[in-house]
C-alpha cells in the first residue's frame, strides 16, 4: 500500500479558507506599521548558529532546548530562525545602516522556529510580525513608550480584544549585573523549594529562574520578588515610561518578576496577553536590548540602542474577534452551459480579469443547481450565465447572487457593464 504522506508534527498547513483571516491580519498590521514609519525588510529563515548562540545566550530555553540545527558536514553550521532580532541586527550592520541614518526603523513578518514538544498555540513552525528600532540616535524613554504603544495599537487593529499589558524594568547593563547578585541572594534562601531546572539556573543564569511555567516556583517567585533593585537613573527612565504610557491611555500593570526569555534584555521589557488562550496566553512581547548591537560586531565606539517586539500570529488568529469574518470571494463566475461555450466563456472570464475584477470561470459543464453551488462555494457577488439564448441575442445574463435578480446585458460591454455594478454596491 503506498505510503500516505502528513505535515511535519508541530506545522500546520494554511488552508484557503484560513488563509483569508491571515491576510486580513498582515496586511492589517504592515499598515498600521508603516503609518508610524516603519519599513518592512526581510531577512533569511536560517542564520549561522553561532549568531544565536551569540545573541540569545548559551544558559536561554531557545539554545539548550529549542534551537532547530541543520545537518552540515561543518562543526557548527546553520540554524532556522527561532526569532527575528538576531537576523535583524546582523543584516543592520552587514549593510551599514549605521554609517547611513542615524535611526533605522524595520518591521517584518515570516516563520520562525523552535524544537520543543508542540502544544496548542506554540508550533514547532510559527509565525511572527515584529518591529526593530536600531541607531545611534533612539536611547530615549519616549522610544520605550513609542514601542509598547504601537504594539498594543497593532493589536487593538486586528481585533483582538481582552489585552492586558505588563511592563518592568531591568535597569542598565550595571543595574543587571547588581540585580542578579540580589535575586540569586534571595532566591537561595529557599533554594530546596523550586524545581530541579530552577535550582541548576540559580548558579547558571538567575534570570531563569523567574521564566519558570510551574505553579510552585511561580508563587515563590512572587512572594520573594517584590521590586527590582534600581540604579536613580534607571528608576527615573522608568518613570518616563510609565508617564508616556498614562498619557496616550495605555493602561498596564507593573510585574517586577518579568524578564523575558533571552539574556539581552536591559530597561523596559514587556509582555501583551489576550483573552481565551489559556496558559499560552502572550500574543506579543518586547523589550529594550542595546548591548547586542555590539555584541554582533557593531562598532566599539559607536553607542547603539535597539528596542523591539514580536507578535505571535497564530495566537493572534485564536483570540481576534473578527475571526468569524466570511472569505472575501470573487466578484463574478462564469458560467458556460454547453462545452462548446467554454471558448467564449475563458475569453469572458480574461476580459474581466484583465479589467482588475476577480474572475473565474466553470471549467465543466452541469447542471445550473450544481454551478450555482460552485459559485456560492466561491463566495461570488455575480454569476454571468452563457446559454444558447444568450449567444443568439450577443448577451449575457448577469444574476445577482444576494438578491436572486438577473439581467441581461451586452456580452462586447461587460467589463464596463460590471465596473458599473462594482462602483453602486
Amino acid at each position: 500500500m503506498t505510503k500516505k504522506f502528513a505535515a511535519p508534527r508541530g506545522t500546520a498547513d494554511i488552508l484557503p479558507e484560513e488563509s483569508e483571516h491571515w491576510y486580513t491580519v498582515e496586511a492589517s498590521a504592515k499598515s498600521c506599521l508603516a503609518s508610524h514609519g516603519y519599513r518592512e525588510i526581510r531577512t533569511p529563515i536560517y542564520e549561522e548558529t553561532a549568531l544565536f548562540k551569540r545573541s540569545l545566550g548559551q544558559t536561554s530555553d531557545i539554545i539548550n532546548k529549542q534551537l532547530l540545527e541543520l545537518k552540515t558536514d561543518k562543526e557548527e553550521g546553520y540554524a532556522l530562525r527561532p526569532e527575528g532580532t538576531a537576523s535583524i541586527v546582523r543584516c543592520y550592520l552587514e549593510n551599514s545602516f549605521d554609517k547611513k541614518e542615524p535611526i533605522s526603523k524595520f518591521y517584518y513578518a515570516g516563520p520562525m522556529f523552535r524544537g520543543e514538544r508542540p502544544q496548542k498555540g506554540r508550533l514547532r513552525q510559527f509565525h511572527q510580525i515584529g518591529v526593530e528600532v536600531i541607531g545611534t540616535n533612539c536611547k530615549s524613554p519616549y522610544l520605550d513608550a513609542e514601542i509598547i504603544i504601537l504594539a498594543m495599537r497593532t493589536l487593538e487593529r486586528v481585533d483582538v480584544e481582552g489585552l492586558s499589558l505588563r511592563i518592568n524594568s531591568l535597569g542598565s547593563h550595571d543595574d543587571k549585573a547588581h540585580i542578579s547578585s540580589w535575586l540569586r541572594e534571595q532566591l537561595s534562601k529557599q533554594n530546596q523549594e523550586f524545581c530541579q531546572e530552577c535550582q541548576d539556573r540559580l548558579d547558571r543564569n538567575v534570570f531563569r529562574v523567574l521564566d519558570c511555567k510551574k505553579e510552585g516556583c511561580q508563587k515563590l517567585i512572587k512572594s520573594i520578588v517584590k521590586q527590582l533593585p534600581l540604579s536613580k537613573e534607571s528608576e527615573e527612565y522608568f518613570q518616563i515610561v510609565q508617564k508616556a504610557l498614562r498619557s496616550s491611555g495605555v493602561v498596564f500593570t507593573i510585574a517586577p518578576q518579568l524578564v523575558r526569555g533571552l539574556d539581552y534584555y536591559i530597561h523596559t521589557v514587556f509582555e501583551i496577553t489576550a483573552q481565551g488562550l489559556g496558559s499560552q496566553d502572550a500574543v506579543g512581547a518586547g523589550g529594550r536590548y542595546d548591548g547586542l548591537v555590539h555584541e554582533l560586531g557593531g562598532d566599539p565606539k559607536v553607542d547603539y540602542g535597539a528596542i523591539g517586539f514580536a507578535l505571535g500570529v497564530e495566537r493572534i488568529l485564536l483570540s481576534r474577534s473578527g475571526q468569524q469574518d466570511g472569505i472575501a470571494g470573487i466578484y463574478a463566475f462564469v458560467i458556460p452551459m454547453t462545452a462548446d461555450i467554454q471558448e467564449l466563456a475563458f475569453k469572458v472570464t480574461d476580459q474581466l480579469r484583465k479589467g482588475y475584477l476577480a474572475a473565474d470561470m466553470s471549467y465543466g459543464t452541469g447542471s445550473m443547481k450544481s454551478q450555482l453551488s460552485r459559485a456560492n462555494k466561491l463566495n461570488a457577488k455575480f454569476v454571468l450565465i452563457l446559454g444558447e439564448e444568450e449567444i443568439k441575442s450577443n448577451t449575457i445574463t448577469v444574476k445577482d447572487m444576494k438578491t436572486g435578480a438577473q439581467e441581461r446585458a451586452p456580452l462586447n460591454e461587460i467589463v464596463g457593464f460590471m465596473r458599473l455594478k462594482q462602483g453602486s454596491n
